[in-house]
């Protein structure tokens, strides 16, 4: 009787740490998708900012193009 106590025992607690590194696991699964949705955001957010900075600059150049000419009209150094 004792040897299936024993058996029963020690069965019983490999069968908590197998649970318990299951749910470890899934946790962890979890918390990875969660990193990796948001290094996708972050670099999604980066880029539009690089295309927002990237659009702004055009739009300095022209407008230093357009105060160039205006001031060339004029008879002014730049």
């Amino acid at each position: 009787m004792m040897p299936i106590l024993t058996i029963l025992f020690f069965g019983s607690i490999l069968a908590f740490i197998v649970i318990l590194a299951a749910i470890i696991w899934f946790f962890a699964r979890i918390s990875g998708a969660g990193q990796r949705e948001t290094r996708a955001d972050e670099a999604r957010l980066a880029q539009e900012l690089h295309q927002g900075l990237e659009k702004m600059e055009a739009r300095i150049e022209a407008l230093e193009t357009i105060l160039l000419e205006n001031q060339n009209r004029k008879g002014e150094r730049p």
